[in-house]
């Protein structure tokens, strides 16, 4: 009788985690398509503000900006191929804050692997990825400013798709 009950609680106990296993892999497929929408949702719109001109960017040598405003650092990058995020005839131009979302330490841009790495503990994020983390301790991606060129080819900023580090929210203060 005692070994019919362990039976019976292993049945339970396969079931339950058959049916959890199952479900884990349901939203393992729905997981991708959530982050992008989250990271949608983060979007802030900010007034437009000119960075530059095509004609002022060379391929893979990155233009200090500053967006949304002087307190903001960030780098104007021309990557050579189509990217995500990317703006311009060829889809590669786009630009992130260089302060680190982990503890806001500036970061300089590397050349050599298209990435932003900060001194401070590490963290490095693929440019040519929309600033995804590709290693160290910050917990989020790079914020990405949102580009648009116009027909003179001017680039123009005009929101961030993640929170800059320091600020309690990306609204700006009037």
């Amino acid at each position: 009788m005692k070994c019919k009950r362990l039976v019976d609680v292993g049945r339970r106990q396969f079931l339950r985690g058959s049916i959890v296993g199952a479900t884990g892999a349901a939203a393992a497929t729905v997981l991708p398509a959530k982050q992008a929408q989250a990271r949608s949702l983060a979007r802030i719109d900010y007034p437009s503000n000119r960075l530059a001109n095509i004609a002022d960017l060379a391929v893979n040598e990155p233009m200090d900006i500053a967006y949304p405003d002087p307190d903001s650092p960030g780098v104007l990058l021309k990557l050579g191929q189509p990217v995500e995020g990317g703006v311009g005839p060829d889809g590669d131009i786009v630009a992130f804050s260089v302060l680190c979302p982990h503890k806001g330490w500036p970061m300089t841009y590397n050349a050599e692997d298209k990435t932003l790495n900060c001194p401070g503990h590490h963290s490095r994020f693929d440019c040519e990825a929309g600033g995804q983390q590709i290693w160290g301790h910050a917990t989020q991606n790079l914020p990405q400013f949102l580009l648009r060129v116009d027909d003179k080819g001017d680039i123009y900023a005009e929101g961030v798709d993640e929170l800059i580090y320091g600020r309690l929210s990306n609204v700006l203060e009037s």
